[in-house]
């Protein structure tokens, strides 16, 4: 049965939208400044309005799928409000816009805070980073909780666009004694024994490169430390914690002055970046938007 749907009634959208972001009915209703049956009112007519349930009522309470939508529309429109407001010159507060960004920890390592430098000082911005792996960060675009994002998927979110930004390589290092230690024979079957270092559990980005290597399903040994900061992760391989993709840029002072070798110099990674942001009319967000194409053009390969 096809629901017939005329409007969103404003109020019960932001509604929705505070409960989401302060976890439960009870501080949602603090934030707003009325009753807790108020917000749970309000609540339940914009889902028999919509037809859909939007929120699962766990805590902190967490938006259906279709919750989702409601609130990346909610943000958006704050978005709009705020933007609006600044140019009508009755924003009143004079604060800062405030842009959220999900990014992944390498780019933020090498070259983003680079082209947030980049952006004009007026409008009057801040930042608000949300640091996750590249393969996830249109996860947080997709639930509404940042405006933009850095990420490898080139399939736009729903109600965002997508640009290519280029393509960030990667180099299999380790130290000099720890190739020396672990590294003989076959690439592909010495990869499979020795340690290996990785960002989080969900890192793939070493198995991949041994799966092409070895041309199998084979993955990178399961000897493996985690390390979830792209600093400390450069840091351990240097010291021969264990072999990792590095990228290209923070590899190559390393392997200049010897602290790194390449295990596989004819056999480098590249994995594709993409700018996916909301499809909105905003000043903040373009001039954040032209900031990051620009400077991805001079870091990031073709």
């Amino acid at each position: 049965m096809k629901t017939e749907l005329t409007e969103l009634p404003l109020d019960q959208v932001r509604t929705l939208l505070a409960v989401v972001d302060e976890g439960t009915f009870d501080a949602a209703a603090a934030a707003l400044h009325v009753t807790p049956s108020a917000v749970s009112q309000r609540v339940k007519a914009l889902e028999q309005r919509t037809g859909r349930v939007l929120l699962v009522r766990t805590k902190p309470v967490r938006p259906t799928e279709s919750g989702e939508v409601v609130v990346r529309f909610a943000r958006q429109l704050a978005r709009l409000e705020r933007d609006a407001r600044a140019e009508l010159g009755v924003s009143g507060t004079g604060d800062a816009t405030r842009v959220s960004i999900a990014v992944n920890a390498d780019s933020l390592a090498t070259w983003f805070l680079t082209a947030l430098t980049h952006v004009p000082e007026e409008p009057r911005l801040c930042f608000e980073l949300r640091r996750e792996d590249e393969s996830r960060t249109a996860t947080l675009l997709r639930e509404g909780q940042v405006m933009a994002a850095v990420t490898s998927s080139p399939e736009p979110v729903a109600g965002c666009s997508v640009r290519p930004l280029g393509r960030m390589r990667y180099l299999a290092a380790a130290s000099p004694e720890f190739a020396e230690r672990h590294i003989g024979g076959p690439l592909g079957d010495a990869l499979v024994r020795a340690p290996v270092m990785t960002f989080d559990r969900s890192d793939d980005l070493q198995d991949a490169f041994v799966r092409k290597v070895r041309r199998s399903r084979t993955g990178a040994s399961a000897v493996r430390h985690h390390v979830p900061t792209s600093e400390g992760f450069l840091s351990a391989v240097a010291a021969g914690l264990g072999w990792g993709m590095v990228p290209e840029v923070q590899a190559a002072p390393l392997l200049e002055d010897g602290r790194l070798v390449e295990l596989a110099p004819e056999r480098p990674l590249d994995v594709p970046l993409y700018w996916q942001q909301w499809k909105l009319d905003s000043p903040a967000l373009a001039a954040v938007t032209e900031a990051v194409a620009a400077t991805a053009t001079e870091a990031l390969r073709a």
